[in-house]
């Protein structure tokens, strides 16, 4: 069996875990395309010949774009900022500060992947003007991920990747793709930080849309959707015209203490091609 590939990056949400279930929904086809790249765990652990990745945060997109291009130069500036000097507050907040105040798309690609291994939880997050705003998060001895690194720019070569809704995206597919989606999940109840959630662009109008675009696609193209989320009473209404939906428990951290570590559950909704 081959070895599971971990993503360069910590990401909210992230699907390493899931990629061995994910893949087995998945059918074969001549491209993957995924409108909701994120960390790429998907991408990493599947078999295409061609990937389209598309995400909406640019700053994701660009760090993808730089390490395809040159990644030896790349994994070695970013290595520098790696060691114990850069790994205090004063340095970060710095750091950040630049990152915020460039324009400069290099320099932009080497802070992101610092931040998001020195930054609180790996989160990612931008203030109303733009501005990333995730605190120092104190660790020890931050891993520099230099064999994710190489994996993601080796494979990153038959990929093309874009910055777009996940509407254009949708409409880049061809007959004989496949579409992985992985959007911001709904929230599991009305308290579960539902603003935070809704303010990212993606609320309860664009799940649905989401849902329609699946139905879309796979009436009009020779194309395979699966779209994952969290299985609530809501999701299963907008996937009820999937061809197939599967429900797993997933172990997910809902509390700083492991006492608030509990299952939930995950759906999985597939909508194959109707000609």
């Amino acid at each position: 069996m081959t070895q599971k590939q971990r993503a360069f990056l910590k990401w909210a949400g992230g699907k390493y875990t899931l990629s061995d279930t994910i893949g087995k929904m998945l059918p074969k086809g001549k491209r993957l395309i995924e409108p909701f790249a994120g960390a790429g765990s998907i991408f990493l652990n599947s078999n295409y010949d061609q990937y389209l990745l598309n995400d909406i945060n640019k700053d994701l997109i660009n760090l993808y774009l730089t390490l395809k291009k040159n990644p030896e130069k790349f994994i070695a500036d970013a290595r520098k900022l790696f060691t114990p000097e850069y790994n205090v507050a004063e340095e970060y907040y710095l750091l950040r500060s630049q990152f915020n105040d460039t324009n400069d798309a290099y320099q932009r690609s080497l802070m992101f992947l610092y931040m998001n291994r020195h930054g609180y939880n790996g989160l990612c997050r931008y203030n109303s003007k733009g501005g990333y705003n995730v605190p120092f998060g104190k660790y020890k001895r931050p891993y520099f991920p230099e064999k994710e690194l190489l994996a993601f720019a080796n494979k990153a070569q038959i990929t093309d990747f874009v910055c777009e809704n996940y509407r254009d995206t949708f409409a880049r597919a061809e007959d004989g793709d496949v579409i992985y989606c992985d959007p911001p999940y709904v929230p599991l109840s009305k308290t579960a930080s539902f603003t935070s959630y809704a303010g990212n662009g993606f609320g309860l109008d664009e799940q649905a849309d989401l849902a329609n675009a699946a139905e879309e696609v796979t009436r009009d193209k020779k194309v395979t959707v699966l779209i994952s989320n969290h299985d609530t009473i809501w999701t299963r209404k907008i996937y009820e015209h999937a061809d197939k939906l599967k429900s797993i428990k997933v172990a997910r951290t809902i509390s700083q203490k492991a006492n608030g570590r509990n299952k939930v559950g995950e759906l999985l909704a597939l909508y194959k091609p109707k000609r």
